[in-house]
């Protein structure tokens, strides 16, 4: 076991652009404890707390996109989720997702696929929930035509929202507002969650029907995400950009 937790840390420590992006989920936290591992959370389990309370998990089937270091994978099957196809193209991250499916015994619950996802009709793969966090934003950085042009990156972000109708009764989605994560290229003049949610709600329209939008709100025990109403749209710099990302839930028109 101690061989296994060191390389646990290793691949979860290999640097990359998304490294140490995720925390460990509940139960990888257990097997490998706190020492050698730097997490910096982005919320992950108030989001999720957000999510399981909108839909039910229980032997549903998850495609996870840009699963990263699996914590919504993992998560979602202690929940009583029945499988994950967890798509991410960073090679260190599914090794990693990998390794912490057998220590876990999830082994034939989980397919990793090391790869970007083709976000085109040839995907075929049907899902109950498929979660889409923070990843459509990097189109033209991490994955996809470096030469594209930010008024193209909008589009192409709508369709390939859209394209996932077929293959999905619910999404889970969230955009950043930085195209390619770049602050001196925000995708919205400015920058506001009503503008985002404008975006999406005009794009999509006709594919998918916006259940709830969860909004991150400071409380005095911490961050908790709310539905959406007439205060907490407005933007809340104190809070810093990731947590004005609206948390968006919705259910596929064509399924």
């Amino acid at each position: 076991m101690d061989k296994i937790k060191r390389d646990l840390i290793e691949k979860y420590s290999k640097n990359s652009k998304h490294s140490q992006y995720q925390i460990l989920s509940n139960n990888l936290r257990k097997v490998v404890g706190g020492r050698g591992i730097n997490t910096k959370t982005r919320f992950e389990r108030e989001r999720l707390d957000y999510i399981l309370k909108k839909i039910r998990v229980t032997e549903k089937s998850i495609l996870d996109i840009g699963g990263n270091t699996g914590f919504f994978t993992f998560e979602l099957l202690e929940k009583g989720a029945k499988y994950v196809h967890y798509y991410d193209g960073n090679k260190e991250h599914a090794d990693f997702v990998r390794l912490a499916a057998k220590v876990l015994h999830f082994e034939d619950k989980i397919k990793v696929t090391n790869k970007y996802i083709s976000f085109n009709n040839k995907f075929k793969e049907m899902h109950d929930i498929s979660i889409l966090l923070n990843v459509l934003h990097h189109i033209g950085d991490d994955y996809g035509d470096k030469d594209i042009t930010i008024e193209e990156s909008k589009k192409t972000i709508i369709n390939q929202l859209n394209s996932l109708k077929n293959n999905t009764t619910y999404l889970v989605f969230q955009l950043g507002f930085n195209w390619q994560g770049n602050k001196k290229k925000c995708l919205f003049e400015k920058g506001t969650k009503e503008e985002m949610i404008r975006f999406i709600k005009e794009g999509s329209q006709d594919n998918w029907e916006i259940l709830n939008i969860g909004v991150a709100e400071s409380t005095k025990v911490g961050i908790k995400y709310i539905d959406l109403n007439k205060r907490n749209i407005r933007r809340d710099d104190s809070l810093g950009e990731f947590l004005n990302r609206p948390l968006f839930i919705l259910k596929s028109k064509k399924t």
